[in-house]
């Protein structure tokens, strides 16, 4: 199956429209309402996910997941100003509410992000 780019850009724009409130939402729960801003969750994401491909471009299955979370999990540590316990915390429930969000979008709107996979 051919991967269209049109469905990669929008499944990268919903994902990071999802993300970008739920991270800053999140964030504000688990850290500070002064460290956790809405401008820190849009670097986080974009840069999240410009190393995302960037990783994943050169390596490949377990360890560019590896390196991907460390570099998630510097980055909420570094932009929210937290130690790497919250860091923890808040990429495990953004992940869990992003995975709700998701499932809820399939189920109810038929629009999911992974679906070019």
């Amino acid at each position: 199956m051919e991967i269209d780019m049109v469905t990669i850009l929008i499944a990268l724009v919903v994902q990071v429209v999802v993300q970008i409130p739920v991270l800053w939402i999140v964030g504000r729960m688990l850290t500070s309402s002064q460290n956790a801003k809405f401008t820190d969750a849009i670097i986080i994401v974009i840069l999240s996910n410009i190393a995302n491909a960037v990783v994943g471009m050169f390596l490949s299955d377990i360890i560019a997941a590896v390196i991907q979370i460390v570099i998630y999990l510097f980055l909420i540590k570094k932009f929210y100003e937290c130690d790497w316990g919250k860091a923890i915390m808040v990429a495990i429930i953004v992940g869990i509410v992003s995975a709700i969000i998701g499932a809820a979008m399939v189920i109810f709107l038929g629009i999911g992000t992974s679906s070019f996979v």
